[in-house]
This record gives structure tokens, C-alpha cells and sequence, in this order.
């Protein structure tokens, strides 16, 4: 099961360069609202035709509220804060800072299940959290000239946002899988469809359509459907498919993977420079996950879990 959560990872990193080479055809909300209300729609559709029961059983008003807290959350706030950030911030970087959403999920595990905290995965989080100021520490003059707050630009802090945004979004899906035992591709696709409604709302009210904010639509549409293919159908699926063998901590600070197959492809595809600094807050962030894994392991949060589904 390990394999598919390192298979989950390269697929998410193959979104932060696939997004910063859409933007610079595109604007960043258009893009995260077609690209959400297709993939959300495409889910819709399969799942229509592959379960009819459980549709009818389950697009109820009762569950308007699953799908607004995950559209708002796990959706629209985001994938809007990160596609804005993107602009700005390397791919690398973007990747790296995202994945800040490790510290806000252990807070909500422990407050949503009551999962409990020893003093190894504080030691853990705790590492890991130093792990990302090196990397924070450091401006490129895009950035500065951007502006923001100490030592943090507004595209930092826009990724920082998307990180609180998506540990909360991931905690209530796990919270309906567990409570309501709602389809994970229900919804995915209806926080999709609404995430993505809604995105395309704010585009039209902030960002400039003649007639839309597209200059090459060729390119964008062929990229925009390798995204959809890989971030929407495949990551968003997987990951939630995870949730039920591992706690949304662990698969958070699992992401640490995430950044360097991001630098890597990055590196090779967009000639985006890395810096020692990089590495050195990936080794902090490898030792932190190292000791907060094998505390998860110690109090069977996975091992129990795997044995469940045999």
C-alpha cells in the first residue's frame, strides 16, 4: 500500500509544473474553475450510469452541506490561493510550501477524532515545521516585488492558505466516509462541480474575458485535459481511496515526497533552478515523517487499517 501512496505523490507533483505551464496561457481562477467543473462533471457522469442507486440514494439535499464544505474548502480556496501563488513562486517552491498541510491536519484529526498526539509526533511535526523555514527564508525578486507580510510574500502566504484549506477539506471527507459512509466519488464530483461553479464566477468578476481569458487555446485545452486526467479523475480519487487505510495526517506529511518529485520535473522539463536550501529542508522533513511514522505504526493507526480491509 506504500507504493500507491508514492505513486499518489509523483502524480500530485506532476500538477504544480502542468499548472505553471497552463497559467501562462490562461488565468489562474478560469483555469481552476474549467478545470474543476469538467472533472467534476466527468465523475458525475460515471458515477450516474456506474452506481444509479446510490445516486438516488444519495443527491439529497440532506448532504448540500457535505458538498459546500468540501467545494469551499478542499476545492475552490484551494486550488484559487495555489494557481494564484503559482504565478509568482517556482514549481518547486509552490510544491514545498503546500505541504505545510501536515501541521493543520494533525490539529483537526485531534480535534474532529480525537487521534492521539504523543510526544514522538509532535517531535515529528515539530521537525518537519522547522524543515520548511530555510526555504521560506529565501525571496526571489519576483516575490519581493510582490510584496507581503515580515518575511513571507503574498504568494507564500496564498500557498500557506491553500495549505490550511486543503488539511481541513481532506479531514471532512474522511469525517463523511466515516459518518455518513458517502460515496468518495460522489463527492469528489459534486465538490468538483460546485468548487469549480464557483471559481468560474470569481474569474468573471476579477480576471479579463475577450470573450475568454485564453491567448493560445490549443495548447491550453490539450494541457488543461492532461490535468484533469491526472490531478482531477486519478489524484483526487486515490487519495481519498487512502484515507481509509491511512490517517489524513500521514498522507499529508507523506507529501514531503511530493516537492522533490515536483523539483526534479521541474528542473528538467521548466529549467527551474534548486538550491541546496531545497534539500536541506527536505532532509528535515523526511527525518520528522520518519518519527511521526513510526509512531503511527506503534499505535496501529495503519497496521490496523491494513488488516481490516484483508
Amino acid at each position: 500500500m506504500i507504493s500507491a501512496v508514492i505513486l499518489l505523490e509523483f502524480l500530485l507533483a506532476l500538477a504544480f509544473p502542468l499548472g505553471r505551464v497552463i497559467i501562462r496561457v490562461s488565468q489562474p481562477i478560469f483555469v481552476t474553475g474549467v478545470r474543476m467543473l469538467l472533472g467534476g462533471i466527468i465523475l458525475l457522469v460515471y458515477f450516474y450510469f456506474r452506481f444509479p442507486q446510490q445516486w438516488r440514494e444519495f443527491i439529497k439535499l440532506r448532504y448540500i452541506g457535505i458538498w459546500l464544505l468540501l467545494a469551499i474548502f478542499n476545492i475552490y480556496l484551494t486550488n484559487v490561493l495555489e494557481f494564484w501563488g503559482l504565478q509568482t513562486l517556482s514549481a518547486a517552491k509552490a510544491c514545498f510550501i503546500y505541504n505545510l498541510s501536515p501541521l493543520f491536519a494533525a490539529f483537526y484529526s485531534y480535534l474532529f477524532f480525537g487521534e492521539h498526539m504523543t510526544i514522538k509526533k509532535w517531535l515529528g511535526l515539530l521537525i518537519g515545521f522547522v524543515g520548511f523555514f530555510p526555504i521560506l527564508l529565501r525571496s526571489t525578486p519576483s516575490e519581493e516585488l510582490l510584496g507581503g507580510i515580515c518575511f513571507l510574500s503574498w504568494a507564500e502566504l496564498a500557498l500557506i492558505g491553500a495549505a490550511i484549506a486543503t488539511a481541513f477539506g481532506w479531514i471532512m471527507m474522511r469525517r463523511s466516509m466515516r459518518k455518513e459512509s458517502y460515496p468518495l466519488v460522489l463527492a469528489n464530483g459534486m465538490s468538483m462541480l460546485i468548487g469549480g461553479l464557483l471559481a468560474l464566477l470569481t474569474s468573471l468578476l476579477f480576471e479579463h474575458w475577450d470573450p475568454l481569458p485564453v491567448t493560445n487555446y490549443k495548447f491550453f485545452f490539450t494541457y488543461l485535459l492532461i490535468f484533469i486526467f491526472i490531478s482531477n479523475l486519478v489524484s483526487y480519487n486515490l487519495y481519498a481511496f487512502l484515507l481509509k487505510y491511512y490517517t489524513a495526517t500521514f498522507l499529508s506529511f507523506a507529501g514531503f515526497i511530493c516537492p522533490l518529485f515536483t523539483a526534479f520535473i521541474a528542473w528538467l522539463f521548466l529549467d527551474e533552478t534548486v538550491t541546496w536550501v531545497f534539500f536541506l529542508s527536505s532532509a528535515f522533513i523526511f527525518i520528522g515523517l520518519y518519527i511521526f511514522y513510526q509512531e503511527e505504526l506503534h499505535l496501529g493507526y495503519v497496521i490496523n487499517k491494513n488488516s481490516e480491509s484483508q
